[in-house]
């Protein structure tokens, strides 16, 4: 039998990306998502992709019941959890929506799995849980705070796995932690695609360089970094996803555990290396303002990626080059 995996969140960036690695592992995907972020358009650019189109159902993860429905109908044997709001800034503004999605959510579908004896559960966990870094690069062991709403839901919701672990045998969670993911998918078929104006970097960018956007801000040039503005650990999503199916293998080899790694390339680039990178890689000029610091904001992090190596085997394999080429392909692709 081949094994299904129920993929929350499975029509957005990163899910999308990583049912692409699931599928062509040999798995078949089960896609839940209630659409609030991302478009129904992406099943059939997975199929373009691999020639399986996922099956999907539109539902919300705070619903017991269809969940339940859900998993009586398939035989489920893994979650990947990636349904969850993200925006740090609007996390501030709505943190009653965080709760509510990311922690609430996260508690009915855990319960789900648990009423129908599911216990193989990938979390999209994140950097945020480290706060501001004391030390760099970052290793899992670093105390975690949070410094917004939407980083206290991940570290809130590690927290309740880590007491579900300790609760009931039998579980096998991985909880990973991203940094920056950025690019898209080699094809241009599938890749970010926020709504209105983007909370990342690397899609402003892009949007500068296709016209769409006047100029980027840049928050901040007086960080103790080489240029003075923000470093961070900047991971392509496909490797991304390749280590999600990893973490997927790791849990399904092991009768119980409880996995803690970074998902990050061990590299910091600063705001300026991100620009120039990109304006290499669509032969563009991307115009920027200096502007000042946004609260919250921190100077540099990146991570120490040798305990993923370690476990799981994984590496990312894409550079800073691949990352903006891809990128921009997949702008220039939606753009047209």
């Amino acid at each position: 039998m081949i094994p299904t995996i129920l993929v929350t969140g499975g029509a957005g960036f990163i899910g999308s990306h990583t049912t692409v690695a699931l599928q062509e592992a040999g798995y078949r995907v089960l896609i839940l998502d209630n659409l609030c972020n991302s478009s129904p358009t992406v099943l059939r650019r997975i199929e373009q992709i691999t020639g399986v189109e996922p099956e999907f159902v539109q539902a919300d993860i705070r619903d017991g019941g269809a969940l339940d429905a859900l998993f009586q109908a398939h035989q489920i044997t893994a979650v990947m959890h990636f349904a969850g709001l993200k925006a740090v800034g609007e996390s501030t503004r709505l943190p009653l929506a965080y709760y509510d999605n990311n922690v609430n959510g996260s508690v009915q579908l855990l319960s789900a799995m648990q009423r129908a004896n599911v216990n193989t559960f990938v979390f999209s966990s994140s950097a945020t849980v480290y706060g501001d870094p004391q030390k760099l690069p970052l290793t899992e062991d670093h105390p975690r705070s949070a410094t917004n709403p939407y980083g206290h839901t991940k570290l809130v919701v590690e927290d309740i796995l880590e007491s579900l672990y300790n609760a009931q045998a039998g579980w096998r969670i991985a909880r990973l932690r991203y940094f920056n993911p950025v690019g898209a998918h080699p094809s241009a078929l599938i890749g970010e695609a926020p709504q209105g104006v983007p909370n990342n970097l690397m899609p402003y960018v892009a949007q500068v360089a296709a016209g769409q956007r006047d100029r980027l801000q840049v928050f901040g040039s007086d960080y103790d970094t080489p240029d003075g503005t923000g470093v961070r650990d900047y991971i392509h999503v496909m490797d991304l996803a390749q280590g999600h199916v990893a973490a997927l293998r790791y849990c399904e080899q092991a009768r119980q555990d409880l996995l803690t790694v970074n998902l990050g390339t061990g590299k910091g680039y600063s705001v300026l290396d991100m620009v120039r990178a990109f304006e290499q890689a669509s032969r563009k000029t991307v115009a920027y303002d200096i502007v000042a610091r946004r609260p919250g904001d921190i100077a540099a992090c990146w991570a120490d990626t040798s305990l993923a190596e370690q476990k799981l085997g994984w590496r990312a394999g894409k550079n800073i080059k691949d990352m903006c080429e891809d990128a921009w392909r997949w702008q220039a692709a939606s753009a047209g």
